[in-house]
């Protein structure tokens, strides 16, 4: 997860996460790895739901997941108040909650600048640039790379990007599964280089290193693996076709595609510049949001009622009396309800709002039941033998860590004491354990079908066939599909292997004054 937080809000997460590993464990009968289970079952879950049986349902998640605390709740020793009690106290944690701020905010934007034609002028632009189909995934990986440094939210450059660019890219022709991999791919990479991520800043802090010199010690790491990923998008990409819209459809939308849509751009560098100056990512998007609005009224590119509509039954009274207002629609009384870009962006993610609360409780099960710490310890004490060894380990128990919580901030905040233990058992330098630390929970974060990064995508994708005429339920990128063709989240996890292994970018305490490297 990406958000623009000061280092206040970081610390008093971390306090809390530690408070919350202090306080009494769970027990559970078949020892400390059972605390693991309502995981793993949504783990199961989820893979057979959406894998083996194809079914693109996140309140079927939902299910999966409630399911699987339930069963959980099974095996706790004595009594059952305190798994209850941290299953509140999961849902409650700051990062999940930010994650959920993020998405609903972005969502509105992107449904917002939609409505006013924007995918209809990167259509036009694209035609007229004669952008291909083989080349546009490639291109698309650049832009969301961009786009995610800038504004230091990769949650919210998903949601801009599967809303946006994912429609624009089908109707040209290109793959839809690769497209996606490269849209996760660009939040990926500025999720990881960010300066105002949550993940950068988390990193940093966690391992008492300056934010600045954590930022500039990564690049070499994430150039390296954006790089490569480029190439694979290219490669990829003269391979690998879309879908064979009817020609009649593609030709009607991209004559009636009009550049005025493009005016939104200047929407989306209100809400980097914004973000850039260190603004939260609430205001940096409740800014572009608000210009947005206006360019579509000055411009015409969309009307009030397209943006928020009221719905109300055509025999009120009171509804008759305002009907007049550009927000008040007179309809049967069977069709009521609220309407508009605004209103739509932000519902198709409270299921998942719902999903992500109820994964970061049965992560936070498995970490106050001990399962977490005893496979940490596992690893510390019988794996890292060595200063190559160690580094796997923080690699591979990061990797880890993200498989079992989504929300990558949240999966940093778990582990980050035993990638400290580990780093300074073997006297390495803390911009190298916040390096390691962040890239894998950040490149993972965009690759399990179950992880946060990826669900936010799908949730977006779902709801085009309702928006675009021409847009079917095929062309829904699966997240059981899209994961091999997240490439640069792939080539990151890659290049700390070898690293670890090598030794490439190793630096030990001594390599760095003691001041630069605990400076705030």
């Amino acid at each position: 997860m990406s958000d623009n937080t000061n280092n206040e809000d970081v610390s008093t997460e971390l306090a809390q996460a530690a408070e919350a590993r202090d306080q009494s464990r769970i027990n559970f009968y078949g020892g400390t790895l059972m605390s693991a289970l309502p995981i793993a079952l949504f783990v199961i879950w989820a893979i057979v739901q959406s894998g083996v049986l194809r079914v693109s349902d996140t309140t079927g998640l939902v299910a999966g997941m409630l399911i699987s605390l339930i069963l959980g709740m099974l095996f706790v020793k004595g009594s059952w108040k305190a798994y209850a009690n941290t299953i509140f106290a999961g849902m409650t944690q700051r990062v999940a909650a930010t994650a959920i701020v993020a998405w609903l905010w972005a969502g509105m934007f992107a449904q917002t600048i939609q409505e006013g034609g924007f995918v209809g002028g990167l259509v036009w632009a694209a035609d007229a640039l004669n952008v291909g189909a083989s080349i546009f995934p490639a291109i698309t990986f650049i832009l969301a790379a961009l786009l995610a440094t800038g504004i230091g939210t990769g949650y919210g450059t998903t949601v801009a990007f599967t809303t946006l660019v994912f429609p624009a890219g089908v109707v040209l022709g290109a793959d839809h599964v690769l497209l996606f991999g490269a849209i996760l791919s660009g939040a990926a990479f500025g999720d990881n280089l960010a300066p105002v991520s949550d993940t950068t800043i988390v990193s940093a802090v966690t391992q008492k290193s300056d934010i600045g010199g954590v930022v500039s010690s990564r690049f070499k790491y994430a150039i390296v693996a954006a790089v490569l990923a480029f190439v694979g998008y290219i490669i990829a990409g003269s391979y690998m076709t879309g879908f064979d819209i009817s020609q009649n459809a593609q030709q009607l939308f991209v004559s009636n595609s009009n550049p005025m849509g493009l005016i939104h751009l200047f929407s989306m560098f209100v809400v980097i510049a914004t973000a850039v100056r260190g603004r939260h990512i609430v205001e940096a998007i409740s800014w572009g949001l608000m210009v947005a609005v206006v360019l579509n009224l000055l411009l015409g590119l969309a009307s009030v009622s397209d943006m928020i509509v009221f719905k109300a039954s055509q025999n009120l009274g009171a509804a008759q009396s305002l009907s007049v207002l550009p927000f008040i629609e007179l309809v049967e009384p069977g069709n009521t309800g609220v309407g508009g870009s605004i209103y739509t962006g932000a519902e198709g993610f409270f299921p998942l709002a719902i999903l992500v609360l109820l994964i970061v409780a049965g992560s936070q099960i498995m970490i106050r039941g001990g399962g977490f710490e005893a496979l940490q310890n596992w690893l510390l004490n019988s794996v890292a033998t060595s200063v190559r060894r160690a580094e796997l380990v923080m690699v591979l128990g990061t990797a880890i860590a993200n498989a079992m919580i989504t929300i990558n901030t949240a999966a940093e905040i778990a582990i980050a004491p035993y990638i400290a233990r580990i780093g300074e058992k073997f006297n390495i330098n803390g911009y190298r354990r916040a390096n390691i630390l962040d890239a894998n929970t950040t490149a993972l974060g965009y690759i399990f079908p179950w992880a946060g990064g990826v669900l936010v995508g799908y949730a977006e994708i779902r709801d085009l066939p309702s928006q675009f005429g021409w847009f079917t339920q095929s062309m829904v990128a699966n997240p059981i599909e899209v994961w091999p063709f997240v490439f640069h989240g792939w080539f990151l996890f890659g290049v700390f292997i070898v690293a670890a292994l090598s030794g490439f970018g190793l630096e030990y305490v001594s390599d760095r004054q003691s001041m630069e490297v605990t400076r705030l």
